[in-house]
């Protein structure tokens, strides 16, 4: 056995197509990648973790820390695939999260097909019950509807219930009493009441969230059993540890309570990733791209923080606009998620054009080079015919891909049904699905009103450094940078992540009515919520605790964050509210808006283990021009043509090495593809900087520099 001096630390992703570890030890990093096992995810792990054990000689027992992420609750909700569930809301209230918000996300398609509820109406329960917006009781449920609701439940065989009351956000003392009468009851069934999941306002969002909680928490809650005792009976001893959409980690015990939590955990971790290498370069302005087999994630990260938000969607079923999915209510990292990653399969429609997701084939059968039965076109199978990837060095050539299956599946499905030879059928996949990549970014931009020309890309996952090239030419983005282990960036981020949990609650007030007792009461018991749930995986010292109050202008529909400090509020404290949130306002809007009173309707704690210091690296110059191990046709996408790319492993680069476009950088997990017309530079911890060569884009590239010197 190899003698271990420092910890060792792991973390686990597990995504559509592969499942990714990386493990820290002594500073050094190690990973591998292997394909999901969907019947049994916790295999998987277990055999990618046999693997990365035994590139550095040690056991299961050496372990110390797992940190895990999934997107087996996002899967379920998205191919609606969890238990038998019932919802039980306020009578008069049954058929809130089928009627929505009454918004439609087409506004001109006539035929407009709304995402059917989570839950049929059929086992849709009601219970005569009211609370007022204020919490005062008006309707107290009776002992009798009570019970006639437990044996409801009874009768219809259900695994899990959810429970929402009307304004339970403010008092939930019916949604405790209709828990406690089931699980007295039924002790076998799952139950989860919106109060705990999600105490905010707005009842279609928060009844939805319990609905999507209760729908996959026996499933998540076996797997995470299962998980734990496979990796106790393997002989590891560690705590294991879950990753949460808010970009922090917590226990499984509390993941296995509220797995709706874990619905963005992957990456939410890839997100945590790109801020560490943000702030160890210094550059404020980042937009973080992570593409694997199955979609596509673009976030961005100002002054070293990832976007966050306290609502998101997930399925959006048209045309991926806001909308047309299902909303979940919790805090969570803001990202756009699109349907387009290496195993997104190509298709051509009814008017000959070609589309690209957001089916996906998987790993299971997988693209058509994976010789697993896949047989439908992808655009990882586009990308080895235009010479992106090496067939013979996939995984680090634990996989051999088919550039035969390839080419037959692209001629067969794409080439001839739109008359072009298999070559720029694949060049058209591969715009294609670049050209909704970098739309969805420039629409998310736009959203938070930033221009993204000036920023700087950071990529990684499996297909993130082949395509991210091609990405910053369509959003006039001039550098990229690709950090090492890039092919488990999410994996790598787990490790990154603080412990921490962010508790969120409903408080609406007005500042001409400022309660300093109310909201001191209120901020206190998130304070202790968030603080518990943060020292569970805390083994010393007081964690980090940020407030935000959700605030707007009376009349106004929507709110937005605004930091306020942590120490208790007097009377006088309005101002200081009134303030913060103008100046939070203008830098949204450009100014204020005068005689109008403001609300508070939320508020959000954040505790969290304190965050290492990042050591500032300064820019390498360039030192020297190695020789490439090859060449190998790449197709260009500016000239439309095969060029001579060189080609150069990874591991052979030393810090100030340069190569020069058009170029492929390879390495075990991924693959970096450098454009004509781009360079990139090896770093001091041997990440790629990859700019181009105009002299704008030299002007910006020294400018982060000039940042990041030490």
């Amino acid at each position: 056995m190899k003698a271990r001096k420092k910890s060792v630390r792991i973390g686990v992703d597990i995504g559509g197509t592969f499942t990714d570890i990386a493990l820290e030890m002594d500073g050094e990093l190690h990973s591998t990648k292997v394909l999901t096992d969907y019947s049994g995810p916790e295999r998987a792990i277990l055999a990618g973790l046999n693997e990365v054990l035994s590139q550095v000689g040690i056991g299961f027992a050496d372990i110390d820390v797992i940190i895990h992420g999934t997107t087996l609750a996002t899967n379920a909700l998205i191919e609606r695939r969890g238990v038998h569930t019932a919802f039980i809301t306020t009578a008069g209230f049954r058929d809130v999260i089928e009627m929505r918000t009454e918004n439609r996300f087409e506004q001109y398609d006539l035929n407009i097909v709304l995402p059917p509820a989570l839950i049929p109406r059929a086992d849709r329960l009601v219970l005569a019950e009211r609370v007022s917006a204020q919490g005062q009781v008006l309707q107290s449920p009776s002992d009798s509807d009570i019970q006639a609701l437990v044996e409801q439940v009874r009768a219809g065989g259900y695994e899990s219930v959810a429970i929402g009351f009307l304004h339970s956000y403010m008092n939930d003392a019916h949604e405790r009493r209709m828990r406690e009468a089931l699980q007295a009851a039924l002790p076998n069934v799952s139950v989860s009441i919106s109060s705990e999941v999600s105490p905010q306002m707005r009842e279609y969002e928060r009844f939805n969230t319990v609905c999507a909680n209760a729908y996959v928490k026996p499933i998540m809650k076996s797997y995470l059993e299962r998980l734990v005792s496979s990796l106790k009976e393997s002989g590891a001893t560690c705590p294991v540890f879950m990753m949460h959409s808010g970009g922090g980690i917590v226990s499984v015990e509390t993941a296995a309570e509220f797995p709706v939590r874990l619905v963005e955990s992957g990456p939410a971790g890839g997100a945590i990733f790109a801020a560490h290498i943000a702030s160890r370069y210094g550059v404020e302005s980042v937009v973080s791209f992570d593409m694997g087999g199955t979609t596509a994630k673009i976030c961005l990260i100002e002054n070293f923080s990832p976007k966050t938000a306290k609502t998101f969607e997930v399925a959006r079923t048209y045309r991926f606009k806001k909308g047309s999915g299902m909303p979940i209510s919790i805090p969570v990292v803001e990202m756009v998620e699109i349907g387009a990653g290496g195993g997104s399969i190509a298709t051509v429609d009814s008017l000959n054009q070609i589309r690209v997701g957001p089916r996906s084939a998987g790993s299971e059968p997988g693209p058509a080079c994976y010789q697993r039965g896949g047989t439908l076109p992808t655009v990882t199978d586009a990308d080895l015919v235009l010479g992106a990837l090496d067939p013979d060095y996939f995984a680090g050539g634990a996989m051999k891909l088919s550039l035969q299956n390839s080419r037959d599946a692209i001629e067969r499905d794409i080439g001839k049904p739109l008359g072009l030879s298999t070559e720029i059928a694949a060049y058209g996949i591969a715009e294609v699905v670049d050209e909704n990549m970098s739309n969805a970014g420039r629409v998310h931009a736009v959203e938070s009103g930033v221009d993204v020309s000036d920023f700087t890309m950071i990529t990684f996952g499996g297909a993130g450094p082949v395509h991210a090239g091609r990405l910053c030419e369509k959003l006039g983005m001039s550098q990229f940078i690709v950090p090492p282990g890039a092919g488990v960036g999410s994996a790598i981020g787990f490790l990154r992540a603080p412990f921490g949990f962010e508790a969120a609650r409903s408080g609406y007030m007005r500042l001409s009515k400022f309660d300093a007792e109310t909201v001191n009461r209120l901020t206190h018991n998130l304070a202790e919520e968030a603080i518990a749930f943060a020292r569970r995986g805390m083994d010393e010292g007081e964690p980090v605790v940020e407030r935000t109050a959700y605030m707007r202008y009376v009349g106004q529909g929507w709110e937005i964050p605004v930091a306020m400090p942590e120490r208790p509020y007097t009377a006088d404290d309005a101002a200081l509210f009134r303030e913060r949130f103008e100046q939070a306002y203008t830098r949204f809007f450009g100014r204020p808006i005068d005689r109008l009173d403001v609300e508070i309707v939320s508020w959000s704690i954040k505790a969290s283990s304190p965050q290492q210091e990042v050591q500032r690296l300064a820019r390498v110059e360039v030192k020297e021009q190695p020789a490439p191990s090859g060449t190998r046709p790449l197709f260009d996408a500016k000239s439309q043509k095969y060029l001579d790319a060189a080609v150069h492993h990874r591991e052979s680069l030393a810090p100030g090495a340069q190569v020069m476009g058009p170029a492929v950088v390879v390495e075990r997990e991924t693959a970096t593809i450098i454009p004509s017309g781009f360079n990139a530079v090896v770093q001091a911890d041997l990440c790629l900087l990859v700019s181009r060569n105009d002299r704008n884009a030299e002007s910006r590239s020294s400018q982060m520099g000039k940042e990041v010197t030490a």
